[in-house]
């Protein structure tokens, strides 16, 4: 990797700190838009006074198929760490199975053979939504369909209720119709039955180590068939959101059973997919099936089962071991380019957050580039309920990287808040408007520090979240009430995200480029100039004009 080229276009002190206000958007409507009805003194000082503009953060502009797909953190991440846009797992997945080309690969054909050779069970692991973030059901049932074409003649799907980026209570919607896809399927000799189930935050779908109770609850659930037994999916979901008033991502787990024996237990010789794309939250129940010894969790002796991730997880520890797509080969991030320019940089979130300031912004690299140069500060996340803490470790952070900046070690200080995200995908409004305050406060602090020392605050976002917090009637634009409350939304916003230059030094003026079209791509190349290096010639165009 060659150095980055010298602009001597900028003399002053102090490190150039990237603040990614995770889930926080500009709203398209006042009403449900918690980023505007929160007191944030500071984010409304820095708009008064600042250069700033929007950036979209949805759809193609992070390499998802359309512009009808939002945006999230993984590929937000992927965009401002590496200046380009990548075609990224959703669109990667899509082509693959409509191309048919992923049932020729070595992979998915080991797995159907497996289960021919030793009448076994082809089993599916995922995200039960068509959100296209992690997964999509449309992709489970081309597999399905795959499968009985194949002679696959039993199939058992886990269910992880989703709740979170799709409607908040939306469970029965897929449901109900999968129950009549799959009543057709096994019309014709086969039997494919959902097996097991619950919600994504309360089981399998944990990341970043932050609770591998979350695994092992899975792990019992989906493999050892242990759980509280209902009849049907339909039955659990509806006497689980009775008794516990709990939305979907939250919906405690269920067994599929008959005659008191659960239906669908993971046993020697079956095959296992993990029909999620994205990684984050799939590389633990990864390692669970993959890993010969694993210490987080009492697994017990390894299961011999055929295992597979619909694309690799993480590509520098190999994980899973086997997958059915290839995911996007990223290359010369921004990292890689400051470390071979002698920059000095420190990445920092809560654990929350943490792979995405690191693993994701690299590139999908595990590790450090050059740990000479490079400090990773991961804060431990609470293992609470997001509502109940909605500050999170915005204080901690924040007291992390003012001490940073004083301490005059770094070139660039990279940091994620999450709250934005975090608060708002609970769809409780209060608490998300507190999370927002509470980012508002760290900036403050963040940007007094700036003032005594020197240095430049890049304030952006991966995409949004908390600026939508309302399901909308797409023919009145008024809030859905259902049962006399405004209906949350809990997923992400299709909204643009803002880009605030502060520079305090009085240094430079800046103009922003007026380029409607400039994603979060873009934050890259101005990262780099705001550095005093001009960007390399195929990065997306910077937000500052020189």
């Amino acid at each position: 990797m060659e150095a980055l080229k010298k602009m001597n276009k900028f003399d002053r002190k102090g490190p150039l700190v990237l603040v990614i206000m995770d889930g926080v958007g500009y709203g398209k409507s006042e009403k449900g838009d918690a980023v505007l009805s929160t007191h944030t003194p500071t984010l409304n000082w820095f708009h008064e006074n600042c250069p700033h503009r929007s950036l979209k953060a949805h759809g193609k502009a992070v390499g998802l198929p359309s512009d009808k797909d939002m945006g999230n953190s993984e590929v937000g991440h992927n965009a401002i760490g590496c200046g380009r846009v990548f075609a990224q797992g959703a669109k990667l997945v899509e082509e693959a199975v409509n191309s048919g080309n992923m049932f020729k690969g070595d992979v998915w054909n080991s797995l159907v053979e497996n289960c021919l050779q030793n009448n076994s069970t082809l089993h599916f692991l995922g995200l039960f939504s068509d959100a296209n973030v992690h997964s999509n059901i449309k992709h489970l049932k081309k597999m399905l369909l795959k499968a009985k074409k194949m002679g696959v003649k039993k199939a058992r799907i886990h269910v992880l209720l989703d709740g979170r980026d799709v409607g908040e209570t939306s469970a029965l919607e897929y449901i109900n119709p999968f129950e009549d896809f799959l009543s057709d399927l096994n019309a014709d000799s086969v039997d494919y039955r959902i097996a097991s189930g619950g919600g994504r935050m309360q089981i399998t779908m944990d990341r970043y180590g932050a609770d591998w109770s979350m695994i092992t609850r899975g792990w019992n659930l989906h493999v050892k068939g242990e759980g509280r037994q209902f009849s049907s999916a339909r039955e659990a979901i509806e006497t689980l959101r009775e008794e516990t008033e709990a939305i979907d991502q939250d919906l405690p787990s269920f067994v599929i059973a008959e005659n008191a024996e659960p239906i669908g237990k993971i046993e020697e010789n079956d095959s296992v997919v993990n029909f999620n794309f994205r990684g984050d939250r799939a590389m633990e129940i990864s390692r669970a099936f993959d890993d010969e010894n694993i210490e987080e969790f009492d697994r017990g002796p390894k299961l011999n089962v055929k295992y597979a991730g619909m694309m690799e997880y993480d590509g520098d520890a190999k994980i899973p071991k086997n997958y059915l797509v290839d995911p996007p080969s990223i290359d010369r991030t921004v990292g890689e380019f400051l470390c071979a320019s002698g920059c000095r940089t420190l990445a920092i979130s809560e654990t929350q957050k943490y792979g995405h300031v690191t693993y994701f912004y690299n590139g999908n690299k595990s590790g450090k580039i050059n740990a000479e140069l490079e400090d990773y500060i991961e804060i431990p996340s609470d293992i609470i309920p997001f509502e109940e803490r909605p500050w999170m470790k915005s204080a901690e952070i924040t007291d992390a990287v003012t001490e940073a900046i004083i301490s005059e070690k770094y070139d660039f200080i990279r940091l994620n808040f999450p709250n934005g995200d975090m608060v708002g995908h609970t769809g409780i409004y209060q608490a998300t408007e507190i999370a927002v305050a509470a980012v508002d406060l760290a900036l403050s602090r963040i940007k007094k520090v700036i003032d005594k020392v020197g240095g430049i605050m890049l304030i952006s976002a991966d995409h949004g979240n908390a600026d939508d917090m309302y399901t909308m009637n797409k023919k009145t634009g008024e809030p859905l009430i259902e049962n006399g409350k405004i209906k949350a939304k809990t997923s992400h916003s299709l909204n643009p995200v803002p880009c605030i230059v502060y520079d305090p030094s009085g240094t430079k003026d800046y103009s922003l480029s007026e380029n409607e079209n400039l994603g979060i791509s873009s934050l890259a190349a101005t990262c780099m100039n705001l550095l005093d290096y001009e960007a390399p010639a195929d990065y997306d165009e910077s937000v500052i004009n020189l």
